[in-house]
């Protein structure tokens, strides 16, 4: 007589989190969050008020936040999903906040508080949540200040490029000119073109500005991103045309009027002259993709 064998399987143990976090517990880890990166964050505020290379600083957490609150809607239909693997990015990023405030790179502590809200996202709510709040996310690595070797790796051939592009317009004007490195030699006094003056604060303040304007007047992922990478060539223009006004402006008129208001009145001037770009250049692609649909 044959015997048939029964197996007997054991339930697995299940890890179980809450489908609904109360609002207390979340006002809690929120405020331990606020805590731990409090001195971080201080920082961080201080540079964005007296950098104006990083001043758009400001406009980035904003922003994200509106772009969460317009999604609402859509993140409350996204069914919750944690998942054990956001609580190995929290001790990742704590582990790198720990590094870069007893290694004292600022860079590392900073951004480390945008992987570990991923990891908190992740661990409470899943990667289908984690994808649905990507973009807000990721667009807070603009509020790190790039750091400062990186940084001066970059002034430094725009002072070059912003000098060559100059040196190039202001003979076709009627200007002579002489240029040795970032110093432009004009007959009525030498240029030069300083840190201040390489377009870095308008090349970064322009590229934030292109990504949020793409989000909100743009449905189409890849003409926002050609908006964002047309912001860089952009800002450099208009940097090249603003020393070229300033050589203008010392040759023709007054070497004293190049500084002071004027200096800084032509740099608003020119950054507002680089979004009006940055609208031409979207009206002329959205143009363009009209046309094709209409022959189509």
């Amino acid at each position: 007589m044959a015997e048939l064998a029964q197996t007997v399987e054991f339930p697995r143990p299940r890890i179980s989190w809450p489908t609904k976090w109360p609002f207390w517990q979340l006002v809690v880890l929120m405020a331990l969050v606020f805590w731990i990166y409090a001195p971080v964050l201080g920082r961080l505020v201080r540079q964005w008020w007296t950098d104006p290379n990083f001043s758009h600083g400001f406009f980035v957490p904003a922003f994200s936040l509106y772009v969460l609150w317009q999604n609402r809607e859509k993140l409350r239909s996204v069914p919750p999903s944690p998942s054990s693997w956001g609580l190995g990015l929290v001790l990742l990023s704590l582990c790198t906040l720990i590094l870069g405030v007893f290694g004292a790179e600022l860079f590392l502590s900073r951004i480390s508080l945008v992987f570990l809200l991923a990891g908190m996202i992740i661990f409470l709510s899943g990667w289908q949540m984690l994808r649905a709040v990507l973009f807000p996310l990721a667009f807070l690595v603009l509020m790190v200040p790039i750091p400062s070797i990186v940084l001066n790796e970059i002034t430094f051939p725009l002072q070059i490029l912003a000098s060559k592009l100059s040196a190039s317009l202001l003979p076709l004007l009627g200007v002579p000119v002489l240029r040795e490195g970032n110093v432009i030699n004009l007959p009525a006094m030498p240029l030069e073109v300083a840190d201040a003056c390489s377009g870095i604060h308008s090349l970064l303040s322009l590229t934030c500005l292109a990504v949020m304007y793409g989000y909100l007047l743009e449905k189409r992922v890849g003409i926002r991103v050609i908006l964002a990478i047309a912001s860089i060539p952009i800002a450099v223009a208009a940097n090249a045309f603003r020393i070229v006004g300033t050589g203008l402006l010392v040759q023709y008129w007054d070497p004293d009027k190049a500084e002071g208001f004027f200096h800084q009145f032509t740099g608003w001037l020119i950054f507002v002259v680089s979004l009006l770009m940055l609208f031409g250049l979207h009206f002329l692609i959205t143009f363009n993709a009209r046309r094709r649909e209409q022959r189509a």
